[in-house]
């Protein structure tokens, strides 16, 4: 085991009037170890540091490591420092290191009171994420982050630090650096055709962090929220952990169906126009308009997802919804971490002007502020144009994995999987036939190392069609090849459901 080389102060028990202070410093390092709070090759402060803290003596801290060393306790020598002993005394072997501490829950004898929790903790359900796997066939939601230029990223960072300025060390506002909301602005007026100004923009986590952000501020437990089905399952989970209840709106060819009876009553409208998720879907512009005036006569606000929109490859650009409101019922939320890499946690939420001082008191109360380096970094590596020339890049490379996953499939796959011939984003649908089902195809597709979801697993209730996400941003041309082949000989062996 490799000896730890950081050093703390440490905190031991007061010594007792009556003992010795060499073998109080003994008994209280001893139970340290014997209590795992000190581990194994963990390194001890210097005798001179620990004779200061406790003003006691050089001597006397010598004496009592000097004895613990006699016992096997300690090992190391003057110079070198001293740790824990990599093994300990067989003795310790027979003493019981799972036996509970005062204040621990299942103390002998006694019964401990059942915690209580808020409604909120009863409510919430964690997110299922990802673990980091080598990428295979047909991982979604990821961009290629193999060939993001990290070391031009590095450079940014290095020379942020050597600029030193204490700002970079101090904080921000709540909402975000501000020439970093400045350069999101810009790039957001520009290139999505959203109508905002720096002092819109908040700066978080990602669209997760907006999405809670929103649902504690806006929604009551009771309240009514409307979202697409199939849809994103993150945002369903952040509104129901705050008490809302779910309204899952069908989906047609145009995007969200908008039902006088699913929408009476809503607080708010989760939807994802620009293009759908999971389905790839843009809302048309008569829908948006319609969502629009509903949301200006009833006061309910809209939660606009730009999922994936920065990736076209076919067709016009669309429009943010955003950029059509005049009446400030669109709050504009998006990531950075499907353009740049999933790990940055920085996204953007656009808010309208009368509810900006909201979202800066609760940023204050919870996260205070993104991490400023990063917000920094991320503010020079779009103010140089290097965001502007990766997201160039990526649409090309992604653009070609997507015409290798099509033609593969045509190829493999006909008449067991349409692939929908997306024209944004980092993955794309198939639509099952001979009546497999999305969960059977996704278990024989793992056996044979291939990686879909089913879409169901996006579905609110039952699912009127069975089909399977596929992702092809992360994937190179000959591992998407390798992936048709072993799906279509899964999809083959399984027959129908």
């Amino acid at each position: 085991m490799a000896k730890s080389t950081a050093v703390f102060d440490l905190t031991l028990p007061l010594p007792g009037s009556e003992t010795p202070a060499y073998r109080w410093l003994y008994e209280a390092l001893r139970s340290e170890i014997l209590a795992g709070r000190l581990g194994t090759g963990a390194r001890l402060p210097a005798t001179r540091d620990l004779a200061r803290q406790y003003q006691l003596s050089r001597g006397t801290i010598v004496n009592a490591f000097e004895l613990l060393k006699s016992e096997g306790y300690l090992e190391g020598s003057i110079g070198s420092g001293t740790y824990v002993s990599k093994v300990l005394p067989d003795e310790l072997l027979h003493v019981d290191r799972g036996r509970p501490r005062t204040g621990d829950r299942d103390l002998p004898g006694q019964r401990v009171q059942q915690r209580r929790v808020s409604g909120y903790a009863e409510r919430v359900r964690p997110f299922q994420d990802f673990p980091p796997r080598p990428i295979r066939a047909f991982r979604a939601n990821i961009p290629a982050v193999d060939l993001f230029p990290a070391n031009l990223w590095v450079q940014i960072a290095a020379r942020r630090w050597r600029q030193g300025s204490s700002n970079l060390l101090l904080g921000c506002d709540p909402l975000g650096y501000l020439p970093l909301r400045e350069a999101v602005a810009d790039y957001l007026n520009t290139s999505r055709a959203v109508r905002c100004s720096a002092e819109q923009i908040a700066i978080v986590s990602g669209v997760q962090e907006a999405l809670d952000l929103v649902a504690r501020l806006f929604l009551d437990p009771g309240d009514r929220v409307c979202m697409e089905n199939p849809g994103y399952a993150g945002a369903g989970l952040a509104f129901e952990s705050a008490g809302a209840k779910i309204s899952a709106m069908r989906l047609d060819d145009e995007g969200m169906e908008l039902s006088s009876a699913g929408l009476r009553g809503a607080r708010l409208v989760y939807v994802t126009p620009g293009h759908q998720f999971p389905l790839g879907i843009s809302l048309s512009l008569p829908r948006r308009l319609q969502l629009l005036e509903w949301a200006r006569k009833s006061g309910a606000l809209i939660f606009e997802d730009d999922y994936d929109s920065e990736y076209r490859y076919s067709g016009r650009p669309v429009p943010a919804l955003q950029g059509l409101d005049r009446n400030g019922s669109v709050l504009f939320a998006g990531s950075f971490s499907k353009v740049l890499f999933p790990s940055l946690r920085l996204g953007y939420l656009v808010i309208p002007p009368d509810l900006v001082d909201y979202f800066a008191a609760a940023k204050s109360c919870n996260s205070r502020h993104a991490p400023m380096l990063d917000q920094a970094v991320l503010c020079d590596f779009i103010r140089e144009g290097h965001f502007g020339r990766h997201l160039r890049r990526m649409r090309s490379v992604y653009a070609e994995r997507l015409s290798v996953l099509l033609q593969s499939a045509r190829e493999r796959l006909a008449g067991l999987l349409d692939i929908s011939s997306v024209e944004a984003g980092l993955q794309t649908v198939g639509w099952l036939r001979g009546g497999i089902t999305g969960e059977s195809a996704a278990r024989a597709a793992a056996a044979r190392n291939v990686e879909v979801t089913a879409l169901s697993r996006y579905t609110r209730g039952r699912s009127t069609r069975e089909g399977l996400q596929l992702g092809f941003a992360a994937v190179d041309p000959r591992e998407i090849e390798r992936g048709v082949r072993e799906l279509a000989a899964a999809l083959e062996a399984i027959g129908p459901g």
